[in-house]
Parts: structure tokens; C-alpha cells; sequence
């Protein structure tokens, strides 16, 4: 009997897929670590056939290679695609057997030129599912700009690429077919992403925009409209992903390398290791080694490591709550960050207890925020432009905390200003890169802007991001 099973990680907006017919499986889009496919093999009594791979990766390191490296199980990608290890490079149409199903190549170009759509077909010879890796998502398709260079392109060349592969590839299959994306709502992959994470194809015929455009101009127009800038580590995840990398069990070894409170600022002086506190923003704003960037492990972290650090070579020291070291060297591992060098042994309680100097970012709660917010006060929303267009505070700056690079050093250091966003994570990583860089002349509140909203501060929606900060 064959066997589906979606594997989705939702800090990373991920799905990989597990499937099983009779005594083999194959498994898409596998996350970096191996061992909880391999323990799945091993319970099931199943042997690994293939590893299929719906394109090149930008925004996560797909565990093939070490996979394959475990299992024996090739790894297979569709036309084009010149990956630096072996691999089988299937042709359209291709079939490949797995016990009593098929699986049926469709090469989907267009969010890469390598991309691909793998069709399921079950004992039955019926047409079941579709596995459409960053081709087709639930509500969107996948951005047609991050493959620009690789192939010589365009932008909007790869989006009418890419509406050929959906008209010619994916709206001829029965409207019963079941879709199974691989990313949902929250991933840079895509805009416009439903929440749910499995849909059929009839549905997303119907409500799905770029499925609903009356011809090629306008599906390239509405599927380019409103896009932001990749994140600056896609790039270096793609050539991880094709190039290959170091076993994930040698990182984490690596990585677990526990570092004393009294040895701690020299190794990272030495080292040129930026310190990552993963601890979570409420701990965090009492005290911490100064210069930390906060992060917090319990969010949507390893895509913020990647948007705020972006190059994935540079040396990191971990300050965790005990027992997550390894988590974070695994979820820091997902998007390529593999040189981490060690953890602060005992973690934040050691160093106070060592008496070393601390250092601490001044929160207030939305409340008494309210009580010091004046007409003439000064307001950094640090959410993105939608969310600020949506409703904000009176007057305030949108500065979206992925573009802090370029407002930061805009800031007047002597002139206070009160800092937020929805909820607490985001400013807090604001907080901690402002505080890093001198700036120390703000005032953090505590549950965002979903706690302002119950005061009686003034709020607007009408937009005024272009105001020049002062």
C-alpha cells in the first residue's frame, strides 16, 4: 500500500516528502539532517530508492548529498541541471518505478531553468499527486528573479518561462490531483502563500492568482509586482547546494565545542566570531554578553540568521539556553551557517556568575509606552511595508528590520526614539544590532505593535515610510 507523508518545517515554511510503495521509498527535497529519513527507513524495513530534487535551493541546504552519501540512493534532478556530484539528470517525461507506483518527470522551468514537477502515479496507473517543489505553491508560484544570472535571463524572460511550464505542465492535469508544494506561507520564496500547506489542483485553478491571468503579459506583470530583494544568503545556498558540502555530523561535532565564560571573549577575538544569542527576547533584554545579536531560537530563526548575517562562512559563538546548542547548530545548519565554533558553556548564567561585564537593552510595555508617547515622539516600526501600510503608529518611520543596514547609520544618536514591531522578535534583533553599533539612544516596547493596538495611542494607515529620519 503506498504511503504519503509530508514532512513540514515551519520555521523554515518547508515541506519534504516521504513516500513509500511496497519495500522502497523515495523522499523529496530532504532537509539537511539525515537521521530522522534514516530512522524512517529503518522502522519502515523500506530500502531508499531515489532522492529526488525539485531544483537548486536558494533558501534552504536540501540533505541529499549526505543522504545519498548514507543511503546509496541517487539523487536525481530534472533537464539542465550540471549539479558538481553524481547525479541522475532526467529527461522530461522520464518514469522512474518506486514498488507499484511511478513517479513521471515534468521538467517546469521558469523559477529555475532546471525546476521540475514530479507527478505521482499510483498502483492503479492513476494520476494522483503532484509534487511541485517552488513551481506551483498554494496561492502562488514561485519568484521567476532568483535565477537571473545563472541563466542569462531576465526577470521577466523566466516569468513567461515559467507561465509556459504551468499552461503546457500543470493546468492540462485532472483538477483531482493533489498538490503538494515546497514552501508555504512565510517562505521568501514566494508573496502571496496560503497558510495551508496541501490543496488540489482543481482548487488552485480557481483561487489562486497566477493560475487565473487572461494571458502571458499579465502574468508576468502580476507575478513581478510587489516583489522585495532576495535575501543576501540565497546565493550562497544554491552553490551548497550544488557544489556539495561538509557532513552534517562533522558540524555538529564541530559546532558542540563548549567554550568557558572565562575563555569565551577571547576566542571570539581571535576567531573574528560574531556571538549569536538565540535566547528568547524576553530573557534576552536583561542581560547579555555585550555585542550579542540576539535571535531567538523559538521564531522564525534560521531565516532571520540568514537575512541578518547573510554570509554563511563567518565564525559564530552560540549563547543558548542550555540543552538547545544542538538545535541551534542543526537549524543554523539548514541555511548553510556551518561554522560554528562553540557555545558559551553554561550559557548566559555562567558569565554573570563569573562577574563579567553585562549588558541590557531598556524595554517598556506597551502601556507605559502610552503614557510617554508625546505628538513630537520619535517612532521606528521595524515590520515590512505591509504590515506597516495596514495600520501603524501615528507618524512613525517604517524601517523594515532586513533593510537595517542602510537606515542604521542614518540614525541621529543623541535624539531618542521608541523602537517595535508586531511582536517583540523582530525589535529585539533591531535592539541588539543598534545597541552592537553604539547606538543606545532607544527604548524597546515589549509585544509590538499587537499591544499597542489595545492603547489609545494615535494610529494611522496611510503611508509615510519616505519620511527622512532625523
Amino acid at each position: 500500500m503506498m504511503k504519503i507523508e509530508q514532512i513540514y518545517t515551519g520555521c523554515l515554511a518547508q515541506g519534504a516528502y516521504y513516500i513509500v510503495s511496497e519495500n522502497e521509498a523515495v523522499i523529496i527535497d530532504p532537509l539537511r539532517e539525515t537521521k530522522p529519513y534514516t530512522d524512517r527507513l529503518e522502522k519502515d524495513k523500506v530500502q531508499l530508492k531515489y532522492i529526488f530534487e525539485t531544483h537548486f535551493h536558494a533558501d534552504f541546504v536540501s540533505g541529499h548529498v549526505d543522504l545519498s552519501r548514507k543511503t546509496g540512493a541517487p539523487i536525481v534532478y530534472g533537464p539542465t541541471a550540471n549539479p558538481d556530484f553524481d547525479a541522475i539528470i532526467a529527461e522530461d517525461g522520464q518514469i522512474f518505478e518506486i514498488g507499484k507506483i511511478k513517479i513521471k518527470v515534468l521538467h517546469t522551468p521558469g523559477h529555475t531553468m532546471e525546476s521540475s514537477t514530479y507527478l505521482l502515479i499510483d498502483e492503479n496507473g492513476k494520476e494522483t499527486a503532484i509534487f511541485s517543489g517552488d513551481t506551483l505553491f498554494l496561492g502562488d508560484v514561485g519568484r521567476p528573479d532568483l535565477a537571473q544570472k545563472a541563466a542569462s535571463m531576465t526577470q521577466e524572460e523566466l516569468a513567461g518561462i515559467l507561465y509556459d511550464s504551468l499552461q503546457n505542465k500543470i493546468m492540462p492535469l485532472s483538477d483531482d490531483i493533489t498538490v503538494y508544494p515546497a514552501h508555504g506561507a512565510g517562505s521568501a520564496c514566494g508573496k502571496n502563500m496560503q497558510k495551508e500547506t496541501v490543496d488540489t489542483l482543481g482548487n488552485q485553478k480557481k483561487t489562486n492568482y497566477a493560475l487565473n491571468q487572461p494571458n502571458k503579459e499579465s502574468f508576468v506583470r502580476e507575478v513581478l509586482d510587489g516583489l522585495s530583494a532576495p535575501p543576501k544568503y540565497f546565493g550562497m545556498n544554491v552553490a551548497l547546494n550544488k557544489g556539495g558540502y561538509e557532513d552534517f555530523d562533522v558540524i555538529l561535532k564541530k559546532g558542540s565545542h563548549p567554550v568557558s565564560a572565562q575563555d569565551f571573549e577571547a576566542v571570539a577575538e581571535d576567531s573574528g566570531a560574531l556571538i549569536l544569542d538565540t535566547r528568547n527576547a524576553a530573557d534576552f533584554h536583561k542581560g547579555f554578553v555585550p555585542n550579542s545579536i540576539n535571535i531567538g531560537l523559538q521564531g522564525d530563526f534560521a531565516p532571520w540568521v540568514g537575512a541578518m548575517i547573510y554570509d554563511v562562512k563567518q565564525p559564530l559563538l552560540l549563547v543558548t539556553d542550555s540543552g538547545l546548542e544542538k538545535e541551534a547548530i542543526t537549524r543554523l545548519s539548514r541555511v548553510g551557517f556551518d561554522n560554528v565554533i562553540g557555545y558559551l558553556e553554561g550559557g548566559f548564567q555562567s558569565w554573570r556568575n563569573s562577574g563579567k561585564e553585562t549588558d541590557n537593552v531598556n524595554r517598556i510595555s506597551a502601556h507605559t509606552f502610552s503614557e510617554q508617547f508625546k505628538e513630537d515622539s520619535k517612532v521606528i516600526d521595524v515590520r515590512n511595508e505591509t504590515e506597516y501600510a495596514a495600520e501603524h503608529v501615528n507618524e512613525a518611520y517604517s524601517r523594515p528590520l532586513v533593510d537595517i543596514n542602510e537606515w542604521a547609520s542614518t540614525l541621529d544618536k543623541e535624539a531618542h526614539f521608541f523602537l517595535h514591531c508586531a511582536g517583540g522578535y523582530r525589535s529585539m534583533i533591531a535592539a541588539s544590532i543598534l545597541n552592537s553599533r553604539g547606538i543606545r539612544n532607544f527604548t524597546e516596547i515589549e509585544g509590538g505593535f499587537n499591544k499597542i493596538k489595545e492603547t489609545d495611542v494615535p494610529k494611522s494607515n496611510f503611508v509615510c515610510q519616505s519620511k527622512t529620519l532625523k
